[in-house]
């Protein structure tokens, strides 16, 4: 088992004055808002997957969500593919689309985790490729919506990169964190208890909702995993609003359930005016994160509108 040498809690992570680095362009399906990537190193460059919406969905946020990927040579500045790589064509997936995409390597295959979300319910789904852009969909990973809280809404799934104790490991959740396992990287097994519950302190910044962020890394200490937190603003003329943030947690690598230590206050929080400001307020929401060329590389949605980046130096 590969582990890297991380000091929890990790960081701190510095944004990047080029920021925001990607945006809406266009008149079609990235014309509204872009947000929320995920990313994956290959074959010497950073391959960012994100999420993208136009103007065509109903209801309040307008929006149908597809999944776009760019490409870049030093982290910063991406070429984008013309075409989206993953778009609805499920009617669970209608009308708000694919949404939220998390990424791993696990061999000679790509597992994008994603929601799928008919207007009504969010479910979490699953996708494999070899080349990051033919991708074959295996359906909803939790179908049996009657049988519990886990599986009438489900999303954000976050595959640790390798086996642990001969299983693969995911945590996935959007109120509380749980943990499922699976054999093949396909089919998978929740636990039925959360791992890691949303805090109760109402001031805390993990007190309305947690949720997974970027895949977890495998370090010396146990599995670490940033997570996206959001509590209501309690005063002031966003009240009643939520702040997002992100936090971490490290889990035992011999009980992927056991939390060893979890961060009382985030290490990331929205600051700058494209982060507090846009389709909603007050959002960093971190998705993907790559060690690239001597740095670790955190990529985040801004105020669920642009994409940013932030950095840590490791040599």
């Amino acid at each position: 088992m590969n582990h890297v040498s991380l000091k929890f809690p990790f960081g701190p992570f510095h944004k990047s004055v080029h920021n925001p680095i990607l945006f809406p362009q266009g008149d079609s399906w990235e014309a509204k808002d872009l947000f929320n990537p995920t990313a994956i190193v290959k074959d010497g460059k950073i391959y960012l997957l994100y999420r993208a919406e136009d103007h065509t969905g109903r209801g309040i946020w307008n929006g149908t969500s597809r999944i776009g990927l760019a490409v870049s040579s030093d982290g910063i500045y991406f070429e984008r593919y013309p075409k989206p790589v993953l778009f609805p064509t499920e009617p669970y997936e209608y009308p708000g689309g694919c949404e939220d995409p998390r990424i791993v390597q696990l061999d000679d295959t790509f597992y994008l985790t994603y929601t799928a979300f008919d207007g009504k319910t969010a479910r979490l789904c699953l996708a494999t490729s070899k080349d990051l852009l033919q991708w074959e969909k295996h359906g909803v990973l939790f179908p049996r919506w009657n049988q519990g809280p886990i599986y009438e809404w489900t999303k954000s799934g976050a595959i640790v990169p390798q086996k642990i104790h001969n299983r693969y490991v995911m945590y996935f959740g959007d109120s509380d964190i749980w943990i499922a396992f699976s054999d093949d990287g396909i089919h998978w097994h929740p636990h039925e208890e959360c791992v890691v519950r949303r805090s109760e302190d109402p001031q805390a910044f993990d007190s309305l909702l947690i949720e997974p962020g970027p895949s977890p890394v495998v370090t010396d200490e146990g599995i670490l995993l940033f997570y996206n937190a959001a509590k209501s603003i309690q005063e002031g003329p966003h009240a009643g609003k939520p702040y997002y943030s992100v936090g971490q947690v490290l889990f035992s690598l011999h009980d992927p359930k056991k939390v060893l230590s979890r961060t009382e206050t985030p290490f990331f929080i929205p600051e700058k005016e494209d982060e507090v400001k846009g389709q909603v307020d007050f959002v960093v929401f971190a998705e993907g994160l790559v060690n690239f060329k001597g740095k670790w590389l955190l990529y985040y949605g801004m105020a669920d509108s642009r994409v940013g980046v932030a950095s840590l130096q490791t040599s």
